[in-house]
């Protein structure tokens, strides 16, 4: 049995016996915030036991390294989706310690790409119509530094309002402290 019939086969049972309705809520956050945070696979279910937030509390935006690259990106567009429509007031970007984007280099994933079957051809095209792939895939230094650059992001977006508090934490995702970077009152 493959992990998607698993997966089928599990949601049937889910549903057929109504799991679903504990979490049952409407599409607009009930703390009125959205996060922007890393996919890592540790947080999933840390981030939320140690923010006190539940099923309808928040929007979640999530990519590799809560990394924001370039103002005009799909995580921007639900940045500001999520302030102009599902109505929430409030930005928490949250990055973690030990994350996979720390010190990555974007040849290291090139490489990766090409072990897996991506021809050298596909990457040369795109290199020859402008795109910096190696710095595209590459990740940073160190998580604090990324999540304020993330912030200065949101916050000087032309379209973010003024208003809307940006909060950058990091959190340690074995204990699920949270260490404050940015308090976006006071900025």
């Amino acid at each position: 049995m493959t992990l998607l019939d698993n997966i089928m086969a599990f949601n049937e049972e889910f549903v057929e016996k109504k799991e679903y309705e504990p979490y049952t809520t409407s599409k607009f956050p009930d703390k009125r915030m959205v996060i922007f945070t890393c996919m890592d696979t540790r947080i999933i279910e840390l981030l939320h036991k140690a923010m006190n937030i539940k099923n309808g509390d928040a929007k979640i935006v999530k990519n590799a390294g809560a990394i924001l690259t370039s103002p005009f990106d799909s995580t921007m567009r639900s940045l500001l989706v999520a302030i102009y429509q599902l109505k929430a007031d409030e930005v928490f970007v949250i990055g973690h310690y030990d994350c996979g984007m720390t010190g990555l280099k974007g040849e290291s994933v090139l490489t990766n790409m090409k072990k897996r079957g991506v021809e050298e051809k596909t990457i040369e095209t795109l290199t020859n119509a402008g795109i910096d792939l190696g710095e595209w895939l590459s990740g940073f230094d160190r998580v604090e530094n990324s999540v304020e650059k993330s912030v200065g992001i949101i916050k000087n977006h032309p379209l973010m309002d003024k208003k809307v508090p940006v909060h950058g934490l990091v959190i340690d995702p074995e204990t699920g402290k949270l260490d404050l970077v940015i308090n976006g009152y006071e900025n």
